[in-house]
């Protein structure tokens, strides 16, 4: 008997009035041939990364008339040499580590002076391009540094100043203006490495 109630209850009117829908079946279906079309576009219209590691070989012609079968495979051999020649983090040692205020700045005039792109040392950041540049007033031009907590194992140099004003705080260098805002001021540990 009580199981025949919970079954009426079920397909009542009443409770099919309470039961809303979350989204009308015109959006549900336009959020499922949404994924269909990202699915088909992902594995099959995609460019597979497979078929980028394949050798390509090209034909040549050498001055004896020979056919030489160029392999572009190699190509980037010079830059994994690079790669490959790069210390690992453990052959660099901490000399000291230390907290401290940071911030970040971009290369414009209203953060600079009037020259935005050239720092202190007269390193050209614009022309440089990469972020790997900070501003402090307390430690030495070209010393490196890491800031673990925020940036991993990337290694920074100090290539700027600061305003007199900013004794003990660090300025780290960043391409876009928007980034800068986001990062805000920050305390981080910063740790100053051993040079070579």
């Amino acid at each position: 008997m009580f199981f025949m109630k919970e079954i009426n209850l079920i397909h009542s009117p009443k409770l099919k009035k309470e039961n809303k829908k979350l989204f009308s079946l015109k959006l549900a279906k336009k959020i499922v041939l949404s994924l269909i079309l990202i699915i088909v576009f992902e594995f099959f219209l995609f460019p597979m990364p497979g078929l980028a590691s394949e050798n390509i070989e090209t034909p040549s012609i050498s001055d004896n008339n020979d056919i030489i079968i160029n392999s572009e495979n190699n190509l980037n051999t010079e830059n994994n040499i690079i790669v490959n020649s790069l210390p690992d983090s453990e052959d660099i040692k901490i000399v000291k580590s230390s907290y401290h205020t940071i911030t970040a700045y971009n290369s414009e005039v209203s953060q600079c002076d009037g020259s935005p792109c050239i720092t202190a040392n007269g390193f050209n950041l614009c022309e440089h391009g990469i972020e790997d540049s900070v501003a402090a007033n307390f430690l030495k031009f070209g010393t490196k540094i890491k800031i673990p907590e925020l940036f991993g194992d990337r290694v920074f140099v100090v290539r700027d100043r600061m305003n007199k004003k900013y004794p003990d705080r660090l300025d780290v260098w960043m391409l876009d203006k928007g980034d800068a805002r986001k990062f805000g001021v920050r305390i981080g540990k910063i740790e100053i490495l051993e040079e070579p």
